[in-house]
């Protein structure tokens, strides 16, 4: 068996490369990349392909059109159970390539990055189907100032450098990916530009700050609860003149970076608003 230490290790260092990549709002023109998405399987067989790809095809289907709620949408889980009847090609890569095998262990029990890459003709198809279309708009970048406040203190400010917040950094750019969305993190000066410290911190009192054309400030704080257990997630951002607020509690911090990337899609989509 793998050792857990040593996949997450890899894991991390996969997602530290997608994050090195995600420091552009994601364009109108680069719709291809959209139809793709992968999953991580154990080895090459029909054991987890299915699963992948049924995930896969979720996920798909959300950054294609922009509506996050479809990948809980019953009609999607449906469809998801037959995923393969919309891929176009998909393939594998041994996320432990380069590590020696142990004993008699082949690839079988390894871990694979499966990248599925679907029918773009048949994904906006089915979307029309479920009464949604691809949304070509431009896609912000999603920059969080968030007050992080752990099990042990002291609190901090997810930045750039902040090295409580490393594995929460990959976590966030894996979280906007999977909305087809870019993140930003901010530096330690941008944040002292906003008057934003740990023992400063404006949410909720006064609005974001004010954002570049081509990117979404997300404000908030995210608090561990042992009483839950789990993350209290609370955010604001301001988006054509409007403040909008939203928030998530029980999950670990994944999902609740998702929960601020999915609320930045549904506004950026006109799709709705988080609530």
């Amino acid at each position: 068996m793998i050792a857990r230490a040593g996949m997450r290790a890899w894991l991390l260092a996969f997602v530290l490369a997608a994050l090195s990549t995600a420091t552009a709002p994601a364009r109108a023109e680069d719709v291809g990349v959209f139809y793709q998405a992968y999953a991580i399987v154990t080895g090459t067989d029909m054991r987890q392909r299915p699963w992948g790809m049924a995930q896969c095809l979720r996920e798909v289907l959300v950054k294609v059109s922009g509506d996050p709620r479809l990948k809980d949408d019953p009609r999607v889980l449906e469809l998801a159970a037959h995923a393969d009847r919309f891929v176009a090609s998909f393939d594998y890569v041994d996320m432990m390539a380069g590590i020696p095998k142990k004993d008699d262990q082949g690839s079988y029990d390894r871990p694979h990055k499966l990248t599925v890459r679907f029918d773009p003709a048949k994904i906006d198809g089915t979307l029309a189907d479920l009464g949604e279309s691809p949304w070509r708009g431009e896609r912000p970048l999603v920059v969080p100032v968030v007050l992080v406040r752990g099990p042990k203190p002291p609190a901090y400010i997810l930045s750039v450098k902040a090295t409580q917040g490393a594995e929460q950094r990959l976590a966030f750019a894996n979280a906007a990916s999977e909305f087809g969305m870019n993140v930003r993190i901010p530096s330690e000066v941008e944040l002292a530009g906003w008057g934003v410290s740990a023992d400063r911190f404006p949410f909720p009192n006064t609005p974001p700050p004010n954002a570049k054309p081509d990117e979404t400030i997300v404000v908030g704080t995210l608090d561990w609860s042992e009483a839950l257990p789990g993350w209290i997630g609370s955010w604001r951002t301001r988006w054509d003149g409007a403040d909008h607020a939203w928030g998530i509690k029980g999950v670990n911090y994944d999902a609740a970076f998702r929960d601020i990337v999915q609320g930045v899609v549904l506004l950026a989509s006109g799709r709705g608003a988080p609530d």
